[in-house]
């Protein structure tokens, strides 16, 4: 099963290796980005949500085609939760404004398994399929989550870890061998991303040694006897091979750039989706071939520039696309990523190459917050929510503009919530600013957002409104808007939940009672951008607005 946009939007589609048949195996309106195959191969299970806002129920169709149905139809539509499906037995997490519940369903038959008002997620199922792994955060901080097995008949409890607060656990699956009941993890014990492989039956818990900087994921080899490691580090991927037996560590061919997904062959070989800042994505092999070619028509785009830049909380990685066809001092698009646990690297990206092509020179900024650069950096923006990733964005702007890389009064700012907050708190750093689905009054975003995203909310802020006000009014857009000062474009879609609709009136109000210079674009198109014309639509709206205010 893959996900393409060859329609113009994102859907699921099947591959018969054996064959080499391809079909398309989704058709909706809004799109579909999230489905599974079950072990043998013979059903696709896909979600069904309403144009991508992500609340829905599972559904599932023949391989070789057929007719979809309710693969769960006792359970009614909620946000995912994770699922594993096993032979005889599906386990589905369901996420609803006051709980997430975990659900065994087996021959027509469902059991709650697990109930929990605090954000919690299906981590995996043993082969044999007697035991499940819960990551949640009963805790309180689902930022940092602790791990619970239970017996899958009855969800009685089998063994629990937890590191403590601050220290993350995320389950990467249980041993593929039947009979095999270790789960390998990733911890934070130690200050960085590394591994253990936990028993949850006898109780073992074995750290590996494996000395790799930046973030780890990994996965099983078929056999059970090795793992394969995807090792994230200053905007790039590798991949390794790591035997159990002899504890070495090998270092598998792959070209630089940036590896999404992998997964080990029954043959030993590893297929991987790799693209880079100028090449678009394929999926290729260690054995050398060519698995899955980009389409054809897709032009290449230019490479990304490293730098490492003092800012008030250590180095900064930042990324630079030039536009090789024009002489700096350029006009810049500082362009930022849109939410914690995520990164900007040297994957390629249509909106980046927009603006290059436009005649923009394009930063990214992995500021104190982004993932791949250790759990302390991650961590940090608790200090001070919002203005911690403004104190990075200054430094790194003030750095571009000494070198004479960016113009002093031709830098925009394009982003998410934090975007149009350094419009407001840093006003005399830009000329323009575009905000797209940003939360821009987080006191009425909590009062509207569901329960798991208020409990996110209170990781980050320290606590709920009532208990820290202050953190939440510091952090929000409207706090500044007096102060804001360049003209802004703000695009919302209709119905997004995650940029909730009044909090965004509140602010647009405010700017209309201050007299600010500021354009609205709204939509119906579904989050996610997994529609491309509507991706085209923004992006035209995006470009027109910057290049009648701040031309190359």
């Amino acid at each position: 099963m893959y996900a393409s946009t060859a329609t113009g939007v994102v859907e699921l589609y099947t591959w018969d290796r054996d064959t080499d048949t391809h079909r398309q195996a989704t058709d909706r309106e809004g799109g579909t980005y999230l489905g599974a195959l079950d072990p043998s191969g013979e059903q696709l299970w896909w979600f069904a949500d309403d144009h991508g806002d992500g609340w829905g129920v599972w559904m599932h169709q023949p391989f070789a085609g057929g007719a979809a149905e309710p693969a769960l139809p006792g359970l009614a539509a909620a946000y995912p939760a994770g699922l594993a499906i096993g032979s005889g037995v599906v386990v589905a997490g369901r996420s609803t404004d006051t709980s997430t519940t975990v659900h065994l369903v087996r021959e027509g038959y469902e059991f709650t398994l697990y109930e929990n008002a605090q954000p919690a997620f299906v981590g995996g199922m043993s082969r044999d399929e007697s035991l499940l792994c819960l990551s949640h955060s009963e805790h309180g901080d689902p930022w940092h989550r602790a791990l619970r097995v239970v017996g899958i008949e009855d969800g009685s409890r089998v063994a629990d870890l937890w590191d403590g607060p601050g220290k993350d656990l995320v389950p990467s699956g249980f041993s593929p061998v039947k009979g095999d009941s270790r789960l390998l993890v990733t911890h934070e014990r130690h200050g960085r991303s590394a591994l253990l492989i936990w028993d949850p039956t006898s109780g073992a818990c074995d750290e590996l040694s494996i000395d790799l900087p930046g973030e780890i994921d990994a996965d099983w080899f078929p056999d059970g006897t090795a793992l394969l490691i995807c090792h994230d580090h200053a905007a790039r991927t590798e991949l390794h091979r790591f035997d159990l037996t002899s504890q070495k560590l090998t270092l598998l061919e792959s070209p630089a750039g940036v590896i999404s997904s992998a997964t080990a062959r029954p043959d030993g070989t590893v297929e991987f989706s790799w693209s880079s800042s100028a090449s678009p994505q394929t999926i290729r092999s260690t054995s050398g071939s060519l698995v899955l070619p980009a389409p054809d028509g897709i032009p290449e785009s230019e490479r990304v520039e490293d730098f490492w830049i003092d800012g008030p909380g250590g180095p900064i990685h930042a990324l630079i696309a030039r536009p090789n066809h024009l002489l700096p001092p350029f006009s810049t698009i500082f362009l930022l990523h849109r939410g914690a646990d995520l990164t900007d690297d040297d994957t390629f990206q249509p909106r980046r190459a927009a603006w290059v092509d436009a005649g923009y020179c394009v930063v990214q900024v992995n500021h104190r917050g982004s993932a791949g650069y250790g759990p302390d950096w991650h961590d940090a923006v608790a200090e001070n929510p919002g203005l911690v990733q403004l104190e990075d964005l200054a430094a790194v702007r003030e750095w571009v503009v000494a070198r004479h890389l960016a113009h002093p009064e031709r830098c925009l700012v394009v982003g998410g919530s934090l975007a149009l907050l350094s419009l407001g708190a840093q006003p005399d750093l830009w000329a323009a600013g575009v905000a797209i689905a940003p939360i821009a009054d987080h006191l009425v975003t909590y009062e509207d957002e569901v329960e798991p995203l208020r409990a996110i909310d209170r990781a980050l802020f320290g606590g709920s409104p009532e208990e820290a006000p202050e953190r939440y009014a510091r952090a929000s857009a409207i706090s500044y808007a007096d102060k804001l000062s360049a003209p802004v474009l703000i695009l919302a879609a209709d119905g997004d939940p995650r940029c909730p609709t009044r909090q965004l009136d509140g602010y647009l109000a405010r700017l209309r009672e201050l007299g600010k210079d500021h354009e609205v674009y709204r939509h119906d198109a579904p989050p996610g951008g997994i529609i491309i014309d509507d991706q085209i639509r923004q992006m035209d709206v995006e470009l027109d607005f910057a290049l009648r205010h701040v031309r190359p």
